[in-house]
């Protein structure tokens, strides 16, 4: 009986972090954010970020609640201060500043190269509030079992491989879009961004409200 129950955990683990994580998603987000930087950079960045937000997950994961609890910090406060992180990187994007470059600023920048590994790329894009608490959720479901835990790390680690690929076959996207294509996706794509960071906030600030 042991097999089944340490499947079905890793089955639904896989599937409510991929949907969460949403690999397709994140890599487009981080074509549009990075559109002039070289292809190795690229790949350095989308390694590290990958890197990072396995271990804040798997961090989150192993002993999430606990820490939470410990802190004083409650589910909510963390889709609010997500919320509000996104919709800085979001504004960005819209008025073209981390978007949108002029061919000066293309030499530039091949020079210093703005590194978005850490944010917003492994937090919160991989690594956010959403992830972050469906791993504490996970945790609890596992009720303390061994072999259901390391079933959800393993579903954690294919989830970040999967957003690892998508994210080194991020310049084709870049490619096929073209420098035009790459400024309006980017400029689009930051007002979608900006909606999820509103309702991160709205669903933090009405979960907040109902505990009292």
């Amino acid at each position: 009986m042991l097999l089944p129950a340490v499947w079905e955990s890793f089955a639904y683990a896989l599937v409510a972090l991929l949907v969460i994580i949403d690999p397709v998603g994140t890599a487009v987000l981080f074509a549009a954010l990075t559109p002039g930087d070289p292809a190795a950079e690229r790949a350095r960045q989308a390694r590290r970020a990958c890197l990072i937000a396995f271990i804040v997950l798997a961090g989150f994961g192993i002993g999430g609640r606990q820490l939470l609890a410990a802190m004083g910090i409650g589910l909510p406060a963390m889709k609010l201060a997500g919320g509000a992180l996104l919709f800085l990187t979001a504004a960005d994007m819209v008025t073209a500043r981390g978007v949108l470059r002029s061919s000066e600023e293309e030499r530039q920048e091949a020079v210093r190269t703005q590194d978005i590994s850490v944010f917003p790329l492994a937090i919160p894009f991989i690594a956010g509030p959403g992830a972050m608490t469906t791993m504490v959720l996970l945790q609890s479901q596992s009720g303390g079992q061994v072999w259901s835990m390391l079933a959800v790390l393993l579903a954690l680690a294919l989830a970040i491989a999967a957003t690892l690929l998508a994210l080194l076959s991020a310049r084709y996207l870049s490619r096929l879009l073209g420098k035009t294509g790459s400024h309006v996706v980017g400029r689009v794509l930051g007002v979608l961004l900006a909606a999820m960071a509103a309702q991160l906030m709205v669903d933090g600030a009405r979960e907040a409200l109902s505990l009292h």
